[in-house]
């Protein structure tokens, strides 16, 4: 069976549309004044649509503009806040680096004042539950040349002074208990009379000491007037600073003076602390020549 399809070639369809074009460019080139209606009339319906689009296309590039500038933005604020915490973390670094350092100043100081003994230093590192450091655990033990009955100092507080005495020891640890402890008695003296300081948690909440069976001193006791521990004492090394008088009260009766101390140390912060390694040697009573 034959094939009688009519075919045309390409190429005589190409010639055929571009002789199409002249004649169109021709023709408006020589008679645009009367195709001007028809323009006219084409540009009152393209205009409007070639506004819609170019709106369209501003509004999408705004947004594109706007997507890229905001995600810019966050890009440029997670950096900024990356250096925000870098800055923070550096400054906390350099608060606890001053901290560090006024409190070994304070130690420093301390161990000024008591230079006739042998010390340790040691961080605390754990207490009793509670507000006040009246038993806590310090860093260092038995492996450090510590023992019980060992005083304990600290720089904190008004100059610092006397916190209280070892009553435990482990290898790398050792147990302090403080002279605000409600069992901790010191033997102390105020000016030249001595008494008892003893420890009092509900007096903690005062910042405060009691102190006691003072006989009648031979001076008139002042407020502010210092309290160091007693020669008499029998695990505490004499003159080391415990606080200041706070308040006396003299029952007339037996001539006895009680009252309140300020403790040179805050038992509320304690961080370091300074060990007398030296035992305070035991008093030998005075041999009888009778």
């Amino acid at each position: 069976m034959r094939n009688n399809r009519f075919t045309i070639h390409p190429k005589y369809i190409l010639i055929f549309f571009l002789i199409i074009c002249l004649l169109l460019i021709v023709t408006s080139y020589k008679f645009k004044e009367n195709y001007s209606p028809i323009r006219a009339m084409v540009g009152d319906v393209v205009s409007p649509m070639q506004r819609g689009i170019n709106g369209v296309g501003t509004f999408f590039t705004k947004k594109t503009e706007l997507f890229t500038s905001k995600k810019a933005l966050l890009k440029e604020n997670k950096k900024l806040q990356s250096a925000l915490d870098h800055a923070n973390y550096e400054n906390k670094i350099l608060q606890q680096d001053k901290d560090e350092l006024a409190s070994l100043r304070k130690l420093y100081d301390l161990n000024e004042k008591y230079s006739d003994y042998n010390m340790v230093a040691a961080r605390v590192i754990d207490k009793d539950p509670g507000n006040w450091y009246n038993v806590f655990i310090i860093d260092k033990g038995s492996k450090d040349g510590l023992k019980v009955d060992m005083n304990v100092l600290a720089g904190d507080g008004t100059g610092g002074g006397l916190v209280g005495i070892i009553t435990e020891v482990g290898h790398n640890w050792a147990k302090v208990r403080g002279i605000i402890d409600d069992t901790s008695n010191v033997g102390a003296m105020i000016s030249k009379s001595t008494c008892v300081v003893s420890g009092n948690l509900s007096l903690s909440d005062q910042g405060l000491l009691a102190f006691s069976d003072m006989e009648k001193p031979k001076e008139k006791l002042k407020i502010g007037d210092a309290v160091v521990t007693s020669y008499l004492s029998e695990k505490y090394h004499q003159g080391i600073l415990i606080g200041y008088v706070k308040e006396v009260k003299e029952d007339k009766t037996n001539g006895i003076c009680s009252g309140y101390i300020t403790p040179t140390v805050n038992f509320d912060q304690l961080e370091t602390v300074l060990i007398i390694t030296q035992l305070k040697e035991k008093l030998e009573p005075e041999p009888d020549n009778n």
